[in-house]
């Protein structure tokens, strides 16, 4: 059986063997393609790039592979995700993105450079940037709860202090 475009995407992108000097001007590499068709489709955010994995790989000036890449990249961030774990060069794909969850999660990534992509000014103003990129830190934030204290009632419901219920 051989290997599903994903695999072998993960094979490269993700080759615990590669040479760390070439995995780093690989993925440099990638990121720069990335930036150039995210550029692209911000310009146009509500116009649905469709057509088969090849045909979009023409269509950005990429390797199959590469389209593979980003396809995998912008997947949680669609309106409908791809099928990206079965698809070959003729499946047709979608690229109709959600646009809030496109920008939060490049902010989740810590992608910088695209999240700072000057289109996305075209699509929110500097307020409704702000506001999503906080909801998106905000929401990776774990809050801690009131500690329990001993003789405080039982959080469990019981009615017992919590020092003969749960606390033991």
């Amino acid at each position: 059986m051989s290997r599903t475009l994903l695999e072998q995407w993960h094979d490269i992108a993700y080759d615990e063997k590669a040479d760390r000097g070439q995995l780093q001007r690989f993925w440099s590499t990638y990121f720069q393609i990335e930036k150039e068709i995210y550029e692209q489709l911000l310009a146009s955010p509500d116009e649905e790039v469709k057509g088969t994995v090849k045909e979009l790989a023409e269509k950005y000036g990429q390797e199959v592979l590469t389209m593979v890449g980003f396809l995998d990249g912008i997947n949680d961030s669609l309106k409908e995700a791809n099928p990206i774990e079965t698809m070959d060069e003729d499946t047709v794909v979608s690229l109709a993105f959600d646009k809030e969850k496109l920008y939060k999660n490049m902010v989740a990534a810590k992608a910088d450079w695209l999240y700072e992509l000057p289109q996305w000014q075209e699509i929110y103003s500097e307020e409704e940037l702000k506001k999503l990129y906080k909801e998106q830190k905000e929401s990776g934030t774990i809050r801690k709860g009131k500690k329990v204290g001993r003789n405080d009632p039982c959080p469990c419901g019981s009615g017992k202090k919590y020092k003969k219920c749960c606390g033991r």
